[in-house]
């Protein structure tokens, strides 16, 4: 059953629901599911981590911030995970967001 996370501002930025699709095609936003969570394909395998880092830095590029800023606070053994963005609020991590998936 999917969590139900949703955009939320955190104390120190914003925090964003993420499900992962390891093992893709291309690294790509797949879509922003009715929950809004947002579904992540990744070309990196589900092992020993490579699909975490490989999430981290695709969301430096996406989001266009440092990936140091970035940091998966739950769900690190899961494809649902829940990111926090450091520095960025909501509103300008979800037009990012929708900004690359309609590219």
């Amino acid at each position: 059953m999917p969590r139900k996370f949703r955009f939320h501002n955190g104390r120190q930025g914003a925090a964003l629901a993420i499900r992962v699709t390891p093992r893709a095609s291309r690294n790509e936003i797949a879509e922003v599911l009715s929950d809004g969570t947002i579904r992540v394909r990744l070309t990196a395998p589900p092992v020993e981590g490579q699909a975490n880092r490989a999430l981290i830095k695709f969301l430096s590029k996406v989001l266009d911030v440092p990936a140091s800023r970035i940091e998966i606070v739950a769900g690190e053994n899961g494809r649902d995970k829940l990111v926090s963005i450091v520095d960025m609020d909501t509103e300008t991590a979800h037009r990012k967001i929708v900004e690359h998936l309609a590219s």
